[in-house]
């Protein structure tokens, strides 16, 4: 069974519809990355798999329930979202990894120390998180998401403001959370070579429509739909026309 599954998804806004998924299975374990041009609809998908909106037709199922919004707790404890622009708790770095755990009633100082070397944090733990860079942000961000253990992390565009540097430092932290930890991820982005880099399956998101999903490599080689191969050209740089 599909940890997470999509039927007849639709969601409007204004009389029209904004985004129209006939169907997507995302198996247990998978690192599945949603590419597509700005406007395209992937943030508002992430939103509806995350159960933050409702949508206007359709259902998104997680390990087998149909999802509500919002989720029931145990479904919210499940999944984590990690935003293109972190916000930042009150507090040094460690009070922001820890608010989860403790929240939850799983604290252990020893699993925090853990998670502060695999995000390269040991030196700031103390420090205030509102004087961190947006890299260290972006790092403590997702480590909070980590902390909870979720079955299911989904990430919009986690790396889009930050220099080579401080993503070749996010994207390790990803693929740990994959491979090591086993963590289900679904990874909006427009970077192309992130996607091919650390996903296994990827689909493109057009004008709202999910037009392809592929291994990684067919998709990157061998693209079957006209809009995949003018957006690996470089040719579709905006949501465009309504996808076919």
């Amino acid at each position: 069974m599909p940890l997470l599954e999509v039927r007849d998804l639709q969601r409007g806004y204004g009389g029209a519809w904004r985004l129209e998924i006939p169907s997507l299975e995302i198996e247990r374990g998978q690192l599945f990355a949603i590419l597509g041009p700005t406007g395209a609809g992937k943030t508002t998908l992430l939103r509806l798999l995350h159960g933050l909106d409702e949508p206007s037709a359709g259902r998104v199922i997680f390990e087998g329930r149909p999802l509500t919004c919002p989720p029931p707790i145990d479904v919210r404890r499940a999944m984590a979202m990690v935003f293109q622009r972190p916000l930042m708790l009150a507090g040094s770095v460690r009070d922001n990894l820890a608010i989860g755990p403790r929240f939850r009633g799983v604290w252990r100082d020893g699993s925090l120390a853990e998670l502060l070397r695999r995000l390269d944090l040991e030196a700031l733990a103390r420090t205030p998180a509102s004087d961190l860079s947006g890299g260290e942000m972006q790092r403590v961000a997702l480590g909070r998401a980590l902390a909870c253990r979720p079955r299911l992390l989904l990430l919009d565009e986690p790396a889009a403001h930050l220099d080579p540097g401080h993503t070749a430092v996010i994207e390790g932290i990803i693929r740990a959370a994959h491979r090591q930890d086993g963590i289900t991820i679904v990874l909006a982005t427009h970077n192309l070579g992130q996607a091919r880099r650390l996903a296994q399956r990827v689909g493109l998101l057009a004008a709202g429509r999910l037009v392809e999903v592929a291994a990684t490599e067919t998709f990157f080689e061998r693209p079957r739909h006209p809009l995949t191969a003018a957006y690996l050209r470089g040719d579709l740089l905006t949501e465009g026309p309504k996808a076919p």
